[in-house]
């Protein structure tokens, strides 16, 4: 590729983001997806090869052209689009540092504004829901007590669900004072403390799969590989829908991986948790100056599980 594009996007990807930026496997690869369904569009669109592509080939109208197909195309949502345009405005904001040249035409790239969506409502558990969906589980059955795992982890940690796919047994200490390491957003760790209730049901499932390795995967699918987020998700699903047909009248909305770090966290703030101590125990980005979330951060009992 001409005029040096190629050889910036390959020091965007491979040094900036990796090195510098540290960012995390997945948001290497979506922003990665992006360049190449943004170069075939200019290729296929505008019958520039991608040999002969220069940065020059890259405008503002043709930027807005390209996120405009993914919409009326492949159907993407308007979430969707803007992730595709921060990935590219990302590229350019290192681009507009690196080579002065470019200054104009990066400019002209990021003065694309991303589109307006409506705020979702953010669906959580009651805690009447979380304690009925906790009791589902058969804990007389190997497999269902794995699940029940998952479930209670969700939402004990707060756990995004790429943290909880991501965990090793050497992530989980449970000597007198419990807690599980979660590996988040651009590679960064945080320690988060859990209940003695949270911890015997975690030495119950450790008992039952005998994890000898400390980098070995905490959770896996019946083939022995890694849970996927689709997985996870059909866990959930398959408890919901059990918890329904028992109980009509709980478990009504859209219930997601996500939906347990809602819940944590409203319990939390119900609880009468200061805000600040929520967002460093959600793993938020937090703002300079403020303090850091403390290991006393109430939590509740997972008082329905009989097996403890």
């Amino acid at each position: 590729m001409n005029n040096s594009f190629g050889t910036y996007l390959t020091r965007y990807f491979g040094d900036y983001l990796l090195k510098q930026k540290g960012v995390s496997e997945n948001t290497i690869k979506s922003y990665r997806d992006t360049f190449v369904q943004l170069i075939e569009f200019i290729n296929k669109k505008y019958g520039i090869t991608c040999k002969k592509l220069t940065l020059h080939d890259f405008q503002g109208k043709r930027i807005l052209c390209f996120l405009d197909a993914l919409e009326q195309d492949r159907g993407i949502s308007a979430s969707t689009r803007n992730q595709r345009l921060a990935a590219i405005h990302s590229f350019f904001k290192y681009l507009q540092k690196q080579d002065f040249a470019c200054y104009e035409l990066c400019s002209d790239i990021l003065s694309i504004e991303f589109k307006k969506i409506p705020v979702p409502v953010i669906s959580y558990l009651s805690l009447e829901e979380t304690i009925f969906l906790f009791s589902l589980p058969d804990v007389q059955d190997k497999q269902e007590r794995r699940d029940l795992t998952i479930l209670t982890l969700l939402y004990e940690t707060a756990a995004r669900v790429q943290e909880l796919i991501d965990l090793k047994k050497g992530d989980v200490n449970l000597n007198s004072c419990p807690t599980v390491t979660l590996h988040g957003k651009g590679n960064k760790s945080r320690v988060v403390p859990i209940g003695k209730d949270m911890s015997s049901i975690l030495k119950k499932y450790l008992n039952d799969h005998l994890i000898a390795d400390a980098n070995g995967i905490l959770f896996t699918n019946r083939q022995h590989c890694k849970l996927s987020r689709v997985g996870v998700q059909y866990i959930i699903d398959k408890y919901v829908e059990r918890g329904r047909s028992v109980n009509s009248n709980l478990l009504r909305g859209n219930i997601t991986n996500h939906s347990f770090r809602h819940s944590k966290s409203m319990h939390l703030l119900e609880a009468g948790v200061n805000l600040v101590y929520i967002r460093d125990f959600l793993g938020l980005p937090g703002i300079p100056g403020k303090p850091s979330y403390p290991h006393y951060l109430v939590t509740r009992k997972l008082e329905c599980i009989s097996f403890i």
